[in-house]
């Protein structure tokens, strides 16, 4: 009976440290596609797994989303563009496996302020199914998805995807990220590291990764998007001109 006492006690332990399923991976992406709202656009939750999902609903009068398309696929090539799409945020940027007309398989190099905190990150483009599942091929949405960490650094820290629907009125564009699937990357790769084993456990999510934070990001993504909101469709209309 004491050793059943002990083993349960030891168990019980490890789920306050670690959480029932320690090492889970799991995207809660409840909503993210849906037609209709959903009661959970925009704020910050913490799954149980420890990971943070931080929501943003922006919208975007007179945009669509093939000008979203083009500016993250065509046009945003220089720190000036970047700089314009969040003024006092954006500060440098820079592309890394670019090729013109093509967003997947690109990673964004960025150096920006998310609050206060100054970050230099590795925005990764990969395909959206590998995070949200087969996707339906359609005209009137765009769907970005990545792997974001440091730049300085092999490893990446988030996954996060935009989607842009067209409405009557313009586009809305949901933005979501999941704070703390930790991966060692090599190049594009995902490899096994210590750092990926300790960093996807409860525990880590839970010490590493904030509420402060997470409602900075949030704030940072519908402050950002707000300003592509504003110039895009002017700036759309000149560039396209012939």
């Amino acid at each position: 009976m004491t050793r059943v006492l002990t083993a349960a006690g030891a168990v019980l332990l490890l789920v306050l440290l670690f959480g029932w399923n320690p090492f889970s991976g799991h995207r809660d992406t409840t909503g993210v596609l849906a037609e209709g709202y959903t009661g959970f656009e925009t704020g910050v939750k913490r799954q149980p797994n420890g990971v943070y999902r931080v929501r943003a609903l922006t919208r975007m009068p007179g945009v669509k989303a093939d000008m979203v398309r083009w500016w993250f696929a065509d046009y945003m090539q220089t720190t000036a563009h970047y700089k314009r799409w969040h003024p006092t945020a954006h500060v440098w940027m820079d592309w890394e496996n670019k090729v013109p007309g093509e967003i997947v398989g690109a990673s964004h190099l960025v150096h920006e302020y998310i609050g206060e905190d100054f970050q230099k990150l590795r925005i990764q483009f990969v395909e959206p199914s590998g995070l949200l599942g087969d996707l339906e091929d359609r005209r009137d949405r765009f769907v970005i998805c990545a792997k974001a960490g440091s730049l300085e650094e092999p490893l990446n820290l988030s996954t996060m995807c935009h989607i842009v629907r067209d409405t009557e009125w313009g586009a809305e564009m949901r933005s979501v990220f999941w704070l703390g699937h930790v991966s060692k990357r090599e190049g594009n790769e995902n490899v096994s590291s210590i750092e990926g084993l300790l960093g996807n456990t409860w525990l880590a999510r839970r010490v590493l990764v904030g509420e402060s934070f997470a409602v900075d990001l949030m704030t940072h993504a519908i402050e950002e998007m707000g300003y592509l909101a504003d110039f895009l469709p002017d700036l759309y209309t000149e560039e396209n001109l012939f």
